[in-house]
């Protein structure tokens, strides 16, 4: 069986979830005997699996009919706080995005919130629910990693290192992020990201102007390469991740594969998509609230990294591996 995997972030889009997601993606196609995948403008398949909705994924699938299997990473509400203006653009997206899930066969929805979107906006395609994998292998932290990653950020062997990772923009939480640096300014705060879409990013002049008030104890790396990220990941002591809006998101889970306590934001979509606990913050206050916690409190730091190893076992490639085999398999014979 032969895969034709289409995705249009390698030409340009490479600081976000989406490309990360669909190299993980593919990795993991690529591990087995059973199937031959190929990529873009490499060739044709017997099943046609896009993780982008742009114009390419049209042109590519159009030969597919039948066989066409869509990764749903976005929906309409990801464009607020992504974009200047979303609210004017969120009739053309809900729209827009429409048509991207009916042209699939088949829509993989990577969280509950992604798999009911689809079905309010209408779109006559079938859903299977399936999760982005994690190469837990990749993340696996040394100490090797660690001295590396905090020599590549400047970092002390004494710092407490909080990260955040994300695009700079509203929807994020930057600047909630730098409030808590304010707060803590004996750790030090390091933020991993830059502006994939440039101007048309949400906040460009608000968040680039507090950026450039920020603390000396916060630093911002701008867009790494996805290799770079295992020694970022060691090189820190937490993560919190204070987004608004998510659906299956990745680098969390990530900072979890490595061992680092994870604090979120409290969402809904959390909550749907994960099966163990995990901690959560409501509000800033509670985000400083539990850093400072997981800086003072060693038995609390060791509970932490529980919940992040129990986490990401809901993530298991191999299991996904199948579930997306049996996928194949079934377009084909039908």
């Amino acid at each position: 069986m032969k895969v034709h995997v289409v995705c249009e972030t390698p030409f340009g889009m490479k600081g976000n979830g989406v490309h990360t997601a669909y190299i993980d993606s593919l990795e993991l196609l690529r591990e087995g005997q059973d199937l031959e995948v190929v990529v873009n403008n490499g060739g044709k398949g017997d099943v046609f699996h896009s993780h982008s909705y742009g114009p390419y994924y049209f042109w590519k699938g159009r030969k597919y009919k039948g066989r066409r299997v869509f990764t749903a990473h976005v929906i309409p509400e990801s464009g607020k706080g992504s974009f200047p203006f979303w609210k004017f653009t969120m009739p053309l997206s809900r729209w827009y995005l429409r048509k991207v899930y009916e042209y699939a066969d088949v829509c993989i929805a990577i969280s509950p919130a992604v798999a009911q979107t689809i079905q309010d906006l209408g779109a006559h395609t079938r859903i299977v629910r399936l999760v982005n994998p994690i190469p837990v292998e990749r993340w696996k932290y040394t100490e090797e990693k660690k001295m590396r990653g905090r020599e590549m950020l400047g970092l002390a062997g004494e710092d407490f290192v909080v990260l955040g990772v994300g695009q700079l923009i509203g929807r994020k939480g930057v600047e909630d992020f730098l409030d808590v640096a304010e707060a803590i300014p004996e750790a030090r705060f390091v933020w991993v990201g830059g502006r994939p879409w440039g101007p048309l990013s949400e906040g460009l002049v608000r968040i680039t102007a507090r950026m450039n008030r920020a603390p000396g104890n916060a630093s911002f790396t701008g867009m790494l390469e996805l290799e770079q990220m295992p020694f970022v990941y060691a090189a820190a002591d937490i993560m919190i991740f204070p987004s608004y809006q998510e659906n299956c998101p990745m680098a969390p889970l990530e900072a979890a594969a490595c061992g680092l306590p994870v604090v979120f934001r409290d969402l809904k979509e959390y909550a749907l998509l994960y099966d163990n606990p995990y901690l959560k913050a409501g509000s800033t206050e509670e985000f400083i609230r539990l850093t400072r916690r997981l800086m003072q409190d060693g038995s609390f730091y060791t509970e932490a990294k529980s919940k992040s190893e129990k986490l990401v076992q809901q993530f298991n490639k191999d299991t996904i591996r199948k579930e997306l085999m049996n996928l194949y398999h079934s377009l084909i014979i039908n």
